[in-house]
C-alpha cells in the first residue's frame, strides 16, 4: 500500500524539498502541501477521496494556525487521519502539546530522513512513533 501524505510547513523551500525527498521514498506519495494550518484545512476539504491522505506531516510552529491548532482541527474534522509532528524543538513541552492535540508521532527536523520515514510508516500502521532523539529527550533523568 502506498501511504499518501500531506506536508504542512510555513517555509516554502523546506516544504518543497521535504515533499521531493519523501516522494522519492518507496510506498510514500505526497498528494498535497500546505503553508500553514488554515491552508491545511482548505487543502484537506478540497482533496477527493481517491487521494485523501493517510498521514499528515505538520510543522509544530507555523504562522496563522500553528501545528498544535492545525493538528487539533484536522483530527476533529478527519479522525481517520494520522499525524506526525515535525519540529526544531526537542523540548518535552512541545511534544506534550502536540500529543495532547492528537499527534501520533514526533520527529525533529534535524533527525535523519530515515527517522521521519520510519515514523510515517509506524503511525500509518496505527502505532505511536518518536524519533530516537525525541525518545531520549523524553526519558526522565537517571536517579
Amino acid at each position: 500500500m502506498t501511504i499518501r501524505l500531506v506536508i504542512a510547513d510555513d517555509h516554502a523551500q523546506f516544504r518543497a524539498y521535504l515533499a521531493d525527498l519523501l516522494g522519492r521514498q518507496p510506498a510514500l506519495s505526497v498528494v498535497a502541501q500546505a503553508a500553514d494550518g488554515r491552508c491545511l484545512m482548505q487543502v484537506l476539504a478540497q482533496l477527493p477521496a481517491a487521494v485523501f491522505p493517510h498521514v499528515l506531516v505538520v510543522d509544530v510552529e507555523m504562522r496563522d494556525a500553528g501545528g498544535v491548532e492545525a493538528t487539533r482541527q484536522s483530527l476533529a474534522s478527519y479522525p481517520q487521519l494520522r499525524m506526525v509532528a515535525l519540529s526544531m524543538h526537542d523540548d518535552p513541552a512541545f511534544v506534550a502539546a502536540m500529543l495532547a492535540a492528537g499527534a501520533h508521532g514526533y520527529v525533529l527536523k534535524d533527525d535523519p530522513l530515515t527517522e521521519l520515514v520510519r515514523a510515517i510508516h509506524e503511525v500509518a500502521a496505527g502505532r505511536l512513533c518518536f524519533s530516537k532523539s525525541i525518545a531520549a529527550a523524553m526519558r526522565p533523568p537517571a536517579a
